[in-house]
């Protein structure tokens, strides 16, 4: 599958880069890498077209200068790409997230990624403090939902802290590809991937539900993921700004969730809710 990759150069960079990537994620946009003058942007060429950055708004305002070019590449050289700029993700002594050509060093979660195109290695606001949440909670026996899983790795830190059954689901084919690799590479085995969206899911059922997607998505498949909650179950949620909390939290309170703890990033929000 090639992919079309947009550099943008953005002056002033905050907040900025921030929004521009929150308004892209919002369009199809998928994977994003922040650099020194802006951010470049992925999305699969059949789902781009040039009127989807119409609907960026921040490419309209006033109060910026952003430019932008356009350029089609292979799947095939992303792993080179991921060589030359990928750094170890290290969360104090507890979780280390590396790519196989690092050095491994002694932490309690070691988990060893190769992120090709997949979004979530880490390096994100919203994936560092997703791993932040599943650090701090007990997640011994239980059986857990990753939706959106990108490169798998919060599936795998969650299996890595005792969850006894995972399911982690992406719509994304290079995504589910690279979910298998990682998890088989982290000996993982029972994490179950699979292709696909939330009309997955049906009757399973979950203790603790992971959800680092966008908010239009979390929005519109909420519902699924209460219907799959167990009682007094927790359902993370992040990929949105602080500025979005208000509509976040007004929908899961519709669906009988209590904000219970919140994390923050660079504007960038982790919600945890749990099941009245």
């Amino acid at each position: 599958m090639e992919y079309i990759e947009i550099n943008f150069e953005v002056s002033p960079l905050q907040p900025h880069v921030d929004i521009l990537i929150a308004e892209l994620g919002y369009v199809g946009f998928e994977s994003f890498v922040e650099t020194a003058y802006g951010v470049t942007a992925y999305i699969q060429k059949p789902d781009y077209k040039d009127s989807l950055l119409d609907e960026v708004n921040i490419l309209k305002s006033s109060e910026v200068q952003i430019s932008y070019s356009i350029k089609t590449i292979a799947q095939t050289n992303w792993n080179e790409e991921w060589e030359k700029s990928f750094e170890p993700i290290e969360i104090g002594d507890r979780c280390h997230v590396r790519a196989p050509f690092h050095e491994q060093k002694p932490c309690d979660y070691d988990i060893v990624i190769e992120p090709k195109m997949s979004f979530g290695t880490g390096h994100h606001e919203t994936t560092h403090m997703m791993l932040q949440f599943i650090l701090d909670h007990d997640f011994k026996n239980k059986a857990v939902l990753d939706m959106g899983c990108g490169t798998g790795v919060l599936a795998i830190l969650a299996s890595k802290k005792g969850a006894f059954s995972l399911d982690a689901i992406d719509i994304d084919n290079w995504c589910y590809e690279n979910s298998i690799e990682n998890v088989n590479r982290n000996e993982c085995n029972n994490i179950n991937i699979k292709e696909g969206d939330a009309s997955l899911l049906l009757n399973q059922k979950y203790d603790c539900i992971l959800a680092n997607i966008n908010r239009n998505i979390l929005l519109n498949d909420l519902k699924r993921y209460v219907n799959c909650l167990n009682s007094g179950g927790s359902l993370f949620l992040s990929g949105f700004y602080n500025v979005d909390i208000p509509i976040i939290e007004a929908a899961c309170n519709a669906l009988n969730l209590k904000l219970d703890s919140k994390q923050e990033q660079n504007n960038w929000v982790a919600l945890k809710f749990v099941d009245l």
